[in-house]
């Protein structure tokens, strides 16, 4: 095993995690589930592509459009699906994504169901790196933010959320904005990786996977939407010496974790390298709220 196919399954380990972040927003935060990211990712990657090859813009550019054109039409669709409850919704999310990929299957200008082929190779381990940690920081900042509290209460109950002021079709649509724009940029650096373009790459298996990922992961846990990227993108390549066996095991592992740890790996828990290490140094953390012995006596 060299380097080079070490660093191809990191690279498309940090590309799954970026649509994958964007998607434990919209599940993990906010409580709505998505079978129509792949639609997304293809989004962005077709407007990545067209901007990199027809226009001749900068890639970085370029992703930034992508990730914006998947985010203007995650607004046309929220608009119409995000009065839906539950399966409703998913259902509806589930035909925009197919509606995505037969669409781009007879758009001949891209390729169609043949393809687009011939699509520069800019993407490298080092600006996925870059990517996802802006990407991890970003989403920590929104997840702690007003707004990120305010999905939060979505989550857990919508009715009491809209009764104390929430706005909820807002933070529902603000989320499935924000999530769309993560994986339109996952879907650019997937083209100028691969260096080919074909619909049937963003069928409904792909939003199923990143799906099953976040679950895997933890709902509403960053920490483990990264663990499960990389584990669940890792693990086919690793298996790849059993050959057909490999998704045979692939799935068995999905299904333990998923009768032994409902939850997720995670759990809905952070990893917080500062609170582990006063923890092994056996700091207290400050009382709050108490009275000081001062006060006492």
């Amino acid at each position: 095993m060299d380097w080079y196919y070490i660093e191809g399954i990191l690279i498309l380990s940090g590309i799954n995690l970026l649509a994958v972040l964007g998607l434990s927003l919209l599940t993990g935060f906010t409580g709505l589930f998505s079978f129509g990211h792949a639609g997304f990712m293809a989004i962005g990657a077709y407007a990545t592509a067209f901007c990199t090859m027809t226009l001749g813009l900068n890639f970085y550019l370029a992703l930034i459009i992508g990730g914006l054109t998947a985010g203007v039409a995650s607004l046309i669709i929220g608009k119409l699906t995000l009065n839906l409850k539950g399966d409703y919704f998913i259902i509806a999310t589930l035909g925009f994504g197919e509606a995505i990929r037969l669409i781009l299957d007879n758009v001949q200008y891209f390729g169609g169901a043949r393809g687009w082929p011939g699509i520069a190779n800019h993407t490298t381990l080092m600006n996925v790196i870059v990517i996802n940690i802006i990407g991890v920081v970003v989403l920590i900042n929104i997840v702690n933010s007003k707004h990120g509290r305010s999905m939060k209460a979505i989550r857990e109950e919508e009715m009491a959320s809209n009764i104390i002021g929430i706005d909820v079709f807002k933070y529902k649509l603000k989320s499935l904005w924000i999530s769309a724009i993560y994986a339109g940029i996952s879907g650019g650096l997937l083209a100028h990786y691969i260096g080919f373009l074909q619909p049937k790459m963003f069928q409904m298996v792909k939003s199923t996977e990143l799906t099953i990922i976040v679950i895997f992961g933890g709902l509403g846990s960053v920490t483990g939407s990264v663990i499960g990227a990389v584990a669940l993108t890792a693990l086919p390549e690793l298996l790849r010496n059993v050959k057909e066996w490999r998704l045979v095991f692939y799935g068995a592992t999905v299904v333990l974790i998923m009768i032994t740890r409902p939850q997720g790996l995670m759990g809905g828990k952070e990893f917080r390298p500062i609170s582990m290490v006063r923890k092994l140094l056996g700091k207290k953390q400050p009382e709050t709220g108490g009275i000081n012995e001062s006060a006492r006596t």
